[in-house]
């Protein structure tokens, strides 16, 4: 009866931490509307004034500029949380709102428990379970949310833009250079072309041929983003390549590197 039990229990273990595990991946495929009914579109200044006063040309983080300025990066987060997108902004205020949030977050999560190596230490190992990006420590209205919810589903599932990719920065070295301003809607288009540009170009992140191309990681993450309405990754890739490559040019991948994209001093 022991025994029986004792395989009851562990039966029942396994099947949890299975239940758990699916249930973290299925939850990524259902989409967010975290909203706030009497909210107007922000005003990204306060956001823009740090990224000014604290991101490089090249988009390396004074972290430690930032963990001093916390104040102000938090006034600015506050208003996020209190204010999120509704029906009547226009899709690129509800755009802008959101790459902001990413990245300020992310931000903040760093200098939360910096110093760091890599923001990947700071949480397990498990993709869409229990990495950084799933921690809930987003508060929208009175619920919490984790990067990955923004990303994966608000971002990813409420608009057609693979150009996101070149403008959401999880502060890693492979990842795209943090923009030293905000995305704001009057000239969103604008700044997600010159993100796609910058970094399409940038020999660290792409290097490219006219009949192979070795290229950011990025590009293997999310393939499908690239492939909507008949494109390819190359088809993109040649939209803002000065370096052009042939439409079937093979693709290989760099290695994504994770270290932390910090100001050295």
């Amino acid at each position: 009866m022991r025994l029986l039990t004792r395989l009851a229990l562990f039966a029942l273990l396994v099947g949890t931490s299975a239940c758990q595990t699916g249930c973290a991946y299925v939850r990524y495929l259902i989409p967010l509307n975290p909203t706030s009914a009497a909210s107007t579109a922000p005003d990204h200044g306060p956001w823009d004034a740090l990224l000014k006063k604290y991101v490089d040309p090249a988009g390396m983080v004074d972290y430690v500029g930032f963990r001093a300025d916390s104040t102000t990066l938090n006034g600015y987060l506050k208003t996020l949380s209190d204010g999120a997108p509704n029906d009547k902004w226009t899709q690129d205020e509800k755009l802008a709102y959101w790459i902001n949030a990413y990245n300020a977050f992310t931000i903040q999560r760093i200098i939360r428990a910096y110093p760091v190596k890599s923001i990947r230490q700071l949480g397990g190992d498990k993709t869409l379970v229990n990495t950084t990006w799933d921690q809930k420590f987003i508060r929208l209205s009175d619920e919490k949310y984790s990067l990955n919810d923004i990303e994966q589903r608000i971002i990813r599932k409420k608009f057609d833009e693979p150009r996101i990719h070149f403008a959401l920065v999880c502060a890693a070295m492979s990842c795209p250079r943090l923009r030293n301003e905000a995305f704001v809607a009057a000239r969103l288009n604008e700044q997600l072309d010159d993100q796609s540009r910058e970094f399409i170009n940038n020999p660290a992140k792409n290097k490219l041929t006219p009949t192979a191309a070795e290229v950011s990681a990025i590009f293997s993450f999310y393939p499908d983003d690239f492939k909507k309405n008949g494109s390819s990754v190359q088809t993109l890739i040649n939209r803002y390549a000065t370096q052009k490559i042939n439409p079937d040019a093979k693709l290989t991948y760099m290695t994504y590197d994770w270290s932390l994209n910090e100001q050295k001093k």
